[in-house]
C-alpha cells in the first residue's frame, strides 16, 4: 500500500478535483493558441502576497492575506499551501487583464478546502498570458510576526489527448513573504532598575 505524505495528498486531492470539474470545462473551451506554453509541466508562474481587505466580522486574531499570481500558459486549477494554518479563504478567485485591470469573464476559479487547514484548492479555467489571478485567504497569525508566512503555489492543467485525460503540474512556486508589512516591534519594558540603597 502506498502512503501519501501530506504534500502529496494535497496534490492528489487537487488532481482529483481537476479531473472531475476542469476537464468538463476544457471540453467546452477552445483549444489553446499557438503561443501558449508547449509543455504544461514547465509553465512559468510568478506571484506575491500582501495584506488583504478586512472582513466584516474579523477579530484581532484573524489576518487577511491577498494573493496575486500570473502564469505564462493556461491552467485549470491551482493549490496554495502554507506552513501555518488557514482560517478561511475566498470561495471564488477572479482574473484581471494585466493591461486594463478589467475582469476577464471567461476566466475564473472556484475554491474549496478544510477550515482550519494548511491550504486550499481551486478549479476553473485561466487562459494564460500573464493575466492576474486574485483571491484572498485568512490566517490566525500576525503578518509581521517571524517567521512570516511564505505560501507555495502549485498549478495544474487538465486536457484531453487521444480520448484520454491528461494532467500536468507546474511548481511549486513561492509567493514570498507579505509585501508592505514592517517587522513587528517588541515592546520594551518601562520598568527601571532601582538604585541600590545607600548605607545609613
Amino acid at each position: 500500500m502506498t502512503h501519501l505524505t501530506p504534500g502529496r495528498a494535497t496534490i492528489a486531492a487537487l488532481l482529483a478535483a481537476i479531473g472531475a470539474v476542469a476537464i468538463a470545462l476544457l471540453l467546452q473551451s477552445p483549444a489553446p493558441s499557438a503561443g501558449a506554453a508547449s509543455n504544461p509541466n514547465n509553465l512559468d508562474c510568478q506571484g506575491r502576497i500582501e495584506p488583504g481587505e478586512p472582513g466584516p466580522v474579523d477579530d484581532e486574531d484573524v489576518h487577511q492575506v491577498k494573493y496575486t499570481f500570473a502564469c505564462s500558459g493556461p491552467i485549470t486549477g491551482y493549490s496554495i499551501q502554507l506552513q501555518r494554518g488557514v482560517e478561511g479563504f475566498d470561495t471564488e478567485a477572479i482574473v484581471l487583464d494585466k493591461t486594463t485591470s478589467n475582469s476577464i469573464t471567461t476566466d475564473s476559479f472556484s475554491c474549496n478546502g478544510d477550515i482550519p487547514g494548511l491550504g486550499f484548492n481551486c478549479v476553473g479555467f485561466y487562459s494564460g498570458g500573464y493575466n492576474n489571478i486574485i483571491g484572498q485567504f485568512s490566517v490566525g497569525r500576525d503578518l509581521r510576526k517571524e517567521p512570516r508566512i511564505n505560501p507555495r503555489l502549485v498549478v495544474a492543467t487538465a486536457s484531453i489527448s487521444g480520448g484520454k485525460a491528461v494532467q500536468a503540474l507546474s511548481g511549486p512556486f513561492q509567493l514570498g513573504r507579505p509585501l508592505g508589512v514592517n517587522k513587528k516591534k517588541h515592546k520594551k519594558s518601562k520598568a527601571k532598575a532601582k538604585a541600590p540603597k545607600k548605607a545609613v
